[in-house]
């Protein structure tokens, strides 16, 4: 089955659609989730379900944890100590504005989304290259930079993938900061006589009366996850939107939203046993995955630069049909590169 890919401009972002299979050998779905790093809120639907299975509700629970350390110098994170002992891979990226970019002495690149008059800079420093070539002028000049030109200070927040130990090494290590460990926040419902789109796996633009497109289920689970009211009714001056139609209503549906720092790997496992949920007959035709971003991170997909000033959403869905066929849906805001 080949991977079709639809592009609609709304206004304000970009939304990419296309469907595929997981069991196709070009189907880019683990890929996808594993490049797109800062992931703050998770979401998934399962019509026809009221009580969640107990492998499903085990990866809900152990989703976390993750860190925040307050007012962390940034020198601490280019140290050989620090890097050989958290970081396997990966860049330290900074976006700055224009005063800030230039008392810090360091290269970057103007932002692309800048426009006439440049008022922001990204700066990449890759932490690998830097822990092998600790006697390097360039790593001489970013630690100069980083304690005495321009010693920033922010507040971070930390997770990392999990090989056993590493949880009290990190409190340990930033013991002489305010470091405090969270865990996600866990909020779990049923919810009663729901309206839902009807779906083909295989129509991503709809058909006429027969089934609704993937933008507008898009919208629609936007709806369900604000828990907005969904009848149109007259009195009704918060919202006017209703279910796209055709539509059929469900007796109960599932609904789990995770919110935190959640890793790439985390939510792999979540989408692997939402694929095995139609492992055994269910009633339901399809099941929803979505996941959000920090609408401030300096990046959306891989390195890929992300702005925040017209709104910052950077998101995916899945929706996984009960035949292994899968839509993918991704939005950017204005000031970001298309969706991978």
């Amino acid at each position: 089955m080949a991977t079709l890919r639809r592009l609609r401009e709304v206004p304000r972002h970009l939304l990419v659609c296309e469907k595929s299979n997981f069991s196709h050998d070009k189907s880019r779905h683990r890929h996808l989730v594993e490049t797109h790093y800062h992931n703050y809120r998770v979401s998934f639907l399962i019509p026809e379900c009221g009580i969640l299975s107990k492998e499903l509700k085990n990866l809900v629970m152990e989703t976390g944890p993750y860190y925040s350390v307050k007012n962390l110098p940034l020198h601490e994170l280019i140290t050989h100590e620090f890097i050989n002992t958290f970081v396997k891979k990966g860049k330290l990226i900074l976006s700055l504005d224009k005063d800030t970019y230039e008392e810090t002495g360091l290269q970057g690149r103007p932002s692309q989304y800048s426009g006439r008059k440049i008022m922001k800079f990204i700066v990449s420093v890759d932490l690998m290259d830097l822990s092998f070539n600790l006697n390097s002028k360039k790593y001489e000049r970013i630690c100069w930079s980083f304690k005495e030109k321009k010693p920033l200070k922010f507040d971070f927040l930390l997770a990392w993938h999990h090989t056993g130990a590493e949880e009290s090494t990190m409190m340990s290590y930033f013991s002489n900061y305010q470091i405090q460990e969270h865990q996600p926040k866990i909020a779990l419902s049923t919810v009663p006589e729901l309206q839902c789109p009807v779906l083909r796996s295989s129509a991503l633009g709809g058909e006429p009366e027969a089934a609704c497109s993937a933008p507008e289920l898009l919208d629609w689970l936007g709806a369900v996850f604000s828990h907005a009211e969904l009848n149109n009714e007259p009195h009704n001056f918060i919202s006017a939107y209703c279910c796209p139609q055709p539509s059929t209503v469900v007796a109960k549906a599932y609904l789990c939203t995770i919110t935190g720092f959640i890793l790439p790997e985390k939510i792999c496992l979540l989408l692997e046993q939402l694929c095995r949920y139609f492992d055994e007959p269910k009633l339901a035709p399809w099941v929803t995955l979505s996941v959000q971003g920090f609408a401030d991170s300096p990046v959306s997909w891989r390195e890929n630069e992300h702005g925040f000033r017209k709104g910052g959403e950077h998101l995916y869905n899945f929706v996984i049909f009960n035949n292994q066929d899968y839509w993918l849906q991704m939005a950017v805001g204005a000031n970001d590169d298309c969706p991978p």
